[in-house]
């Protein structure tokens, strides 16, 4: 059977804010492969975030889990918001839900894309000699290690003392996992690989350069080189064309992955995944929930729709579709549709009407 006659289930969480409006441009698309591709992709709608929290007192119900166990993979659309910002830290959306989900599905990586089509250059916030260059990044980071797992992490209150504490932990065969999949993807890009740590200073970062030194090996056609975190920074924003695949430690990719994203002009455009090594995987737009513009019908859909391309891409396994979706957001753009981040706030589309125009050029081929 070949992955086209294949049934998918996806698990649906469009969740809180824009969430579930750009959900619907997703479906769109889903209607289109299964119509005009004769793919066999079924969906099934749960409820995440503040919105369960809501209705069963939990941001992350039983009924959810098991329809995401029972699944292929899960497009998420976005949680969390002011609402339930003055919860017990242990109780809002984004740490009951979403940290727990990754934890519960042992989700280690995440895979952000930065593209910035060169035709489109003054979209980015970046001056334009360095932005009509373009770029097209792919930020690796580990999702499992590092300080925001770490245990002890605890405040401490004594008689003469009050102080916190929070542990970086890195464990070889984190790195080596991660590693693996950022050369196997430079290997289909541009054969370059640029890991980021803080090895002058942590253990942890001397342990991840090491580390990522010998797996290196086993890819000779593959260009390694390594910045300091601070460096980095910097060099990423002289110069974001220079860069293909970007490696990096949980807490300075959590940094790095919104700072590739927002040279893009736009972090609505920005998707990501999060997979664990069987390739089931939680995909998802990487701007959050953006309760300010709930309702207004302005959202951009752009970040919902390439999270879809993700997920059809790494988890089933389908390349072909999802350069297809790629292209159709490509051209689309191209043709000098825009909403309303991305645009001079005068003249724009709303969420369903992007949307709409991405199907007609997906329809187009």
């Amino acid at each position: 059977m070949n992955n086209l006659q294949k049934k998918y289930k996806i698990a649906v969480l469009p969740g809180d804010g824009i969430g579930p409006e750009v959900m619907q441009e997703a479906y769109k698309i889903i209607k289109i492969l299964n119509k005009k591709f004769n793919t066999k992709i079924y969906t099934k709608e749960y409820d995440i975030g503040g919105i369960a929290i809501d209705k069963y007192g939990k941001s992350l119900p039983k009924k959810t889990l098991v329809g995401c166990e029972k699944s292929d993979a899960i497009l998420l659309g976005s949680i969390g918001g002011p609402k339930w910002d003055n919860l017990p830290s242990n109780k809002r959306p984004e740490v009951s839900s979403l940290l727990f989900i990754r934890k519960y599905f042992k989700f280690f990586i995440n895979l952000r894309p930065s593209i910035l089509i060169n035709k489109l250059h003054n979209l980015s916030p970046l001056n334009k000699k360095i932005s009509k260059k373009g770029f097209n990044i792919l930020c690796i980071r580990d999702l499992t290690g590092g300080i925001y797992f770490g245990k002890p992490s605890k405040e401490v209150k004594e008689k003469n003392k009050h102080y916190a504490i929070d542990t970086t932990i890195y464990h070889t065969y984190e790195i080596k996992r991660i590693a693996k999949i950022a050369f196997e993807e430079a290997m289909n890009r541009k054969y370059k690989v640029l890991s980021i740590d803080k090895s002058n200073v942590l253990q942890t970062s001397k342990l991840w350069r090491k580390t990522v030194n010998k797996i290196s090996i086993n890819y000779p056609k593959v260009k390694l080189s390594h910045l300091y975190f601070d460096n980095a920074v910097m060099q990423i924003i002289k110069n974001p064309n220079k860069f293909d695949v970007i490696l990096c430690p949980n807490l300075i990719g959590d940094i790095i992955s919104d700072q590739c994203g927002i040279l893009t002009g736009s972090i609505g455009m920005i998707p990501s995944a999060s997979i664990n090594e069987k390739k089931f995987g939680l995909y998802e737009p990487a701007g959050g929930s953006a309760p300010d513009i709930q309702g207004k019908k302005i959202a951009n859909p752009i970040a919902q729709i390439l999270s879809l391309s993700m997920l059809i891409k790494y988890s089933f396994n389908m390349n072909n579709l999802s350069n297809l979706i790629n292209l159709a957001v490509k051209k689309t753009l191209l043709k000098g549709y825009k909403t309303y981040d991305i645009s001079n706030g005068k003249k724009f589309l709303s969420t369903k009407e992007m949307g709409n125009e991405i199907v007609k050029s997906l329809i187009e081929g």
